[in-house]
C-alpha cells in the first residue's frame, strides 16, 4: 500500500435504477501519470467525482496515500490535496485571470485584497506554466484555449499532491499541449500523482506510465503503454476490434459545390481561396487561432466578409446571415456543440426538427407531432443513434450520439454543403469511428464536406484535400501523398516561429 497514492477497491455507485459503477478497482503509484480510458458513459467521470468528493460512493473502499477515506464533500477531498480540472470549464467570465486563479483565497489570509500582490502571484503561476496571459485580463475576453490554461493554472496554484485532468487538451493547440505535457512531467518529477482522462489515445502513449480501462462501470484491467498497442486499448474499451478506424476514401464527383475567392475579414482572414466538389471532404488544418473556425463562421453568415466572393453550385451568392446560408444549402455543425449546436434540455425529437419546422407543420403552421416523431425516428435509424426514446432530453445521450443528432438537424434541411467544426471533440474512440462512417456515407451520397479538426490524424485520414492555414492565411493546399503530419506542421507554424 505504501507505494500507491491511490487504491480503489470494488467501488460502486448507483443513481436510481442506473448502476453507474458496478465494480471498479485500480491502483496508482506515487508520482505516476495514470491514464483512465473508456467510452462515454463508462463511468470515468463518476469515479472522478467520487475522488473529488462531489459524489459519495455506495460501496467499496478508497485509500489515499495509505489511509482509508470516505469523502462526503469536495472540501474533504481538497484537504487530502486532491485537485481536479473538469472538461467543462468552471470559471467566472467577468472576473480577471488572477481573481479566477485565487478565487478561494483572494486576500491571502488578510482583511483586504492586495491587487498588486495578487496579480504578481498569478503572473508567477502562469509563467511557470509557460503561458503568456495577462493576469488582469477578464477571463470572458480570452479564447476557449486560453480559458483552459487558466483552469489548469487555477488548480496547480494550490499545492496539490493528486491532480485529476478530464480531457484537458480538447481545446489546446499542438504547442499548448506540448507546454502542458512538459508541466505535467515536471509535476510528476516533484512527486505529484496525475490521473489523466483522454479520448486521444496518441496522447496516452506520449505521457502515461499506466492505463486503466473502464467499460460499463466495471474495471477491464490495466495495460502498460510501453507494451500494449492502440488496438489493445480500443478492444478493451469497446469489447470488439476495429479492423480500420477510418473508412476508405470515396471518389469525389466533378461537379463543384462551393468556390471561395479572395475572402478576407477585417479581423483575421486574408485572401482565402478554396473549392469543394460534390462528394468531397476537404480538411482545414492549422494551429488554434489560425482562422479555420473564422472561415466556417463567414460561410455560415455569422461573421461578415470584408472582401471576396462565394459561388455555390456555379452561382455567385451573398451571405449576410445564417438564414442566407441555410437558404443556399449550407449547414454548420459548430465547434461548441453544447453552447451553439443543440438545446440540451429539449428532446431529441425537437432538436432534430428545429432547423426546418415547415417540414413538419400543417398548412396553418401547426406542428404535426406525428411527422415530427417520424422524422426523428428516421434519422435515428439512418445515423444509428443510440437512444431510449426520441422524447428523452438531448442531454441524456453520450457526446457522440449528441453530435449525431446535431448532424441530423442539418441533414433535415436538405443542405448539400456541410461544415463540420471539431466533429469528434469530447467523444470516445467508438463514437469517433461511428462519426467517421457517417462522414464517409454523406460524402458517398454526394454531400460536399468541409472538415475542421485539431486532430491531424483525422484530417489526414478523412480528407481528399487539405488546406493548411496560419495566422489567417491559406499557406498550402495538400493532395494525395502530400497530406502528412510533417507537411501540415511545416505550413501551419508561423514563419517567425521557425526563424
Amino acid at each position: 500500500m505504501e507505494e500507491y497514492s491511490i487504491v480503489i477497491d470494488q467501488v460502486k455507485k448507483r443513481f436510481g435504477g442506473i448502476q453507474a459503477l458496478k465494480n471498479v478497482s485500480m491502483k496508482v503509484k506515487h508520482g505516476d501519470i495514470h491514464a483512465i480510458v473508456g467510452e462515454n458513459g463508462a463511468g470515468k467521470s463518476t469515479l472522478m467525482k467520487i475522488l473529488s468528493g462531489i459524489y459519495i460512493k455506495d460501496g467499496g473502499t478508497l485509500h489515499i496515500n495509505g489511509k482509508e477515506v470516505h469523502f462526503t464533500s469536495p472540501g474533504q477531498s481538497r484537504e487530502h490535496k486532491i485537485g481536479i480540472i473538469y472538461q467543462e470549464l468552471a470559471l467566472a467570465p467577468d472576473l480577471t485571470v488572477a481573481e479566477n486563479i485565487f478565487l478561494d483565497d483572494l486576500t491571502s489570509g488578510k482583511k483586504i485584497i492586495n491587487w498588486k500582490e495578487l496579480n504578481q502571484k498569478a503572473a508567477k503561476v502562469l509563467s511557470r506554466l509557460g503561458f503568456d496571459i495577462n493576469p488582469e485580463e477578464k477571463v470572458g475576453n480570452l479564447s476557449v484555449a486560453y480559458q483552459q490554461m487558466v483552469e489548469i493554472a487555477k488548480s496547480l496554484a494550490r499545492d496539490v499532491k493528486i491532480l485529476i485532468l478530464d480531457e484537458p487538451t480538447a481545446v489546446l493547440s499542438e504547442r499548448e499541449i506540448s507546454i502542458l505535457f512538459s508541466q505535467l512531467k515536471l509535476l510528476k518529477g516533484q512527486g505529484v500523482t496525475i490521473l489523466y482522462i483522454s479520448h486521444r489515445l496518441e496522447e496516452i502513449f506520449m505521457i502515461a506510465d499506466g492505463i486503466s480501462v473502464i467499460k460499463d462501470g466495471e474495471s477491464m484491467g490495466d495495460l502498460d503503454p510501453k507494451t500494449c498497442t492502440e488496438d489493445d486499448i480500443i478492444s478493451a474499451m469497446v469489447g470488439r476490434k476495429f479492423e480500420n478506424l477510418y473508412p476508405p476514401l470515396n471518389v469525389p464527383q466533378a461537379e463543384e459545390i462551393l468556390r471561395v475567392e479572395n475572402l478576407s475579414t477585417r479581423a483575421l482572414l486574408r485572401d482565402i481561396n478554396l473549392h469543394v466538389r460534390k462528394g468531397e471532404v476537404i480538411g482545414l488544418a492549422g494551429l488554434v487561432g489560425a482562422g479555420r473556425t473564422e472561415i466556417a463562421r463567414c460561410l455560415f453568415g455569422i461573421d461578415r466578409m470584408a472582401t471576396g466572393t462565394v459561388h455555390k453550385n456555379g452561382q455567385q451568392i451573398t451571405i449576410h446571415h445564417p438564414v442566407d446560408a441555410m437558404r443556399h444549402g449550407i449547414g454548420l455543425v459548430p465547434e461548441s456543440r453544447k453552447e451553439q449546436g443543440a438545446i440540451l434540455a429539449q428532446s431529441i425529437r425537437e432538436n432534430t426538427s428545429l432547423s426546418r419546422l415547415k417540414k413538419i407543420c400543417y398548412s396553418l403552421g401547426i406542428i404535426s407531432h406525428q411527422r415530427d416523431k417520424k422524422l426523428a425516428e428516421d434519422y435515428r435509424q439512418k445515423l444509428k443513434i443510440k437512444l431510449g426514446s426520441v422524447e428523452d432530453p438531448l442531454s441524456s445521450l453520450s457526446g457522440g450520439n449528441q453530435q449525431k443528432v446535431v448532424i441530423a438537424k442539418w441533414l433535415n434541411t436538405n443542405c448539400d454543403l456541410l461544415i463540420l467544426d471539431e466533429p469528434t471533440r469530447g467523444v470516445d474512440v467508438g463514437a469517433k469511428a461511428e462519426i467517421y462512417n457517417v462522414i464517409h456515407e454523406l460524402a458517398e451520397r454526394g454531400y460536399a464536406i468541409i472538415l475542421i479538426s485539431s486532430e491531424m490524424v483525422e484530417v489526414i485520414n478523412l480528407s481528399h484535400r487539405v488546406y493548411v492555414m496560419s495566422e489567417g492565411n491559406m499557406t498550402r493546399e495538400l493532395t494525395g501523398d502530400e497530406i502528412t503530419e510533417e507537411n501540415i506542421m511545416k505550413h501551419a507554424i508561423p514563419k517567425r516561429a521557425l526563424a
